[in-house]
């Protein structure tokens, strides 16, 4: 294992002073490192630029920002989101004495392994362009706990957030008072996202599991379309070790005559998705044969899609514009236009299809940060919150295709939890070598720990250890940088969604 490079400076605090240095550079896109489709530049002036990747930083407003912390503290003394005890009794009662919020608007319900969150910001930027108001609940956050709660496709003010959970707060603890264990962590939250859209009032809620399907706790909706994204192997010691008995455990919300939008999955997988679906009376649509990507193409900024919709027989949407990387979001793109397009009965209930130049516009317009997101030039330094080995995969032939980089350097920090032995032998043949860390939460596994499975899969010389994170990205950014002939370099930073989170705020992102 190599060890960390002595510095050139003569203490800390110049070290300090030159990664915000470092940090604080501008964060553009280089178009160098995309291969170029002719017109994509054309296609995406008239689509019209996306939304800026931002997210909510602290409150500006000391006292809101006082009242938020208070909040963020009382939830962090509930059970946290990885210690479940699986019933939706809790979260049952919560409802009913709410007076069932959830049930004031019709729902999309998501599920999967991979996939989920920017399938959710895909549906719900369609709805928005067809005018329709939004609610999405969607986890784990980014940098922001106010991420998961997004009302008309911007995460939640900070002060209504507060607003919410003071609102409800006296219910929760009268529940509490009545259950064998308090409302978790993640069923209050899931509590405050169906308030907060009953209040708005919203005209359509999409909304992603927290795990599972049939015992989380967004499950007290009767979603009309139930979504499945790929299943793979992740949570194996709550959900079962094969993807067939996930597939069961997902297959949960998926309720009476709803429509059930599939995307490609294993053949065990599917096979449990159609049964549940035959018993329920469910209408089942799949992803390579009543809809998909009929073609895409790399473009400048992301990919140019075409994309078969519900509707019958030459039912194209042609010169899509997706500003993501990589082939897994463009069939992301083909699940959430179908589940748009079944909510709005196309294909059911009438032929044809949407107007296309509002899918367009909609797909133009979608971000999803944190997934291959490009946040520093000089060398690029690319974020990927993939944490387990599917996800790794497609994040890796994503930013192969997507990227001419002559040599990558991971910075990888994981969760305890996760298969990281897998998600490491995903990047192995991608990363020239990787520095190994651990970001600052509880669940974070220890680097040492880490650095001793990924030299297993990486060897003694390509593995370097940094616990601290911003170390860790120093130090991968000067490999990328160290040598001329390296000008081609780049950085990813992945493992967990919590990594990558605080990455983005140590370079600069908000």
């Amino acid at each position: 294992m190599s060890k960390p490079r002595p510095s050139d400076r003569p203490d800390n605090s110049d070290s300090d002073d030159t990664f915000t240095e470092i940090v604080d550079e501008e964060t553009q896109r280089d178009p160098d490192l995309a291969v170029i489709e002719a017109g994509s530049r054309t296609l995406r002036t008239r689509s019209g630029p996306p939304q800026g990747a931002e997210l909510p930083a602290r409150p500006a407003d000391p006292e809101v920002d006082k009242a938020l912390r208070e909040v963020e503290q009382e939830l962090a003394g509930r059970w946290g989101e990885t210690k479940l005890e699986p019933s939706v009794t809790r979260i049952a009662a919560l409802m009913d004495v709410l007076g069932e919020p959830q049930r004031a608007y019709p729902s999309i319900h998501i599920t999967g392994t991979n996939g989920k969150t920017s399938t959710a910001r895909m549906i719900e930027a369609l709805f928005g362009a067809f005018d329709l108001r939004t609610g999405r609940y969607t986890s784990p956050h980014v940098q922001s706990i106010t991420e998961r709660i997004s009302l008309d496709g911007a995460p939640i003010a900070p002060e209504r957030f507060v607003e919410t959970y003071q609102d409800i707060k006296p219910y929760v603890e009268m529940v509490d008072s009545q259950q064998p264990y308090r409302l978790s962590f993640f069923e209050v939250l899931t509590g405050m996202a169906y308030a907060a859209f009953a209040d708005a009032p919203v005209d359509v809620a999409v909304v992603e599991v927290g795990m599972g399907g049939s015992w989380d706790a967004t499950n007290v909706i009767d979603g009309s379309v139930a979504v499945v994204t790929p299943i793979s192997l992740d949570h194996t010691d709550r959900l079962g070790s094969t993807p067939a008995e996930i597939a069961a455990e997902k297959a949960g919300i998926i309720k009476q005559g709803a429509t059930v939008i599939l995307a490609q999955q294993p053949v065990d997988a599917a096979q449990v998705m159609l049964k549940k679906a035959v018993e329920v009376d469910a209408t089942v649509a799949r992803e390579g044969m009543e809809f998909g990507v009929v073609s895409r193409e790399i473009a400048v900024g992301g990919q140019l899609l075409t994309l078969r919709g519900l509707g019958g027989e030459g039912n194209e949407y042609t010169e899509i514009f997706l500003p993501l990387y990589g082939a897994h979001q463009a069939h992301n793109a083909a699940v959430a236009l179908a589940a748009v397009e079944a909510f709005f009965g196309v294909g059911a209930e009438r032929p044809g299809s949407l107007d296309a130049d509002t899918v367009r516009r909609a797909f133009a317009s979608v971000v999803s940060p944190g997934r291959l997101e490009v946040v520093r030039s000089s060398p690029t330094v690319v974020l990927d919150a993939a944490h387990n080995p599917g996800g790794a995969r497609a994040s890796a032939e994503g930013l192969s295709e997507a990227f001419g980089f002559s040599r990558l350097i991971g910075v990888v920090g994981t969760s305890a939890d996760k298969d990281v032995k897998g998600l490491l032998e995903a990047f192995e043949p991608i990363f020239a070598e990787v520095v190994i860390t651990q970001n600052s939460t509880a669940r974070a596994m220890d680097a040492d720990a880490l650095a001793a499975v990924a030299v297993e899969v990486f060897g003694e010389d390509r593995v370097q250890v940094e616990p601290r994170l911003d170390d860790a990205l120093e130090a991968a950014i000067t490999l990328a940088e160290e040598e001329d002939e390296y000008a081609g370099a780049g950085v990813l930073v992945t493992g967990s969604v919590i990594t990558v989170g605080e990455a983005r705020l140590l370079l600069g992102r908000r």
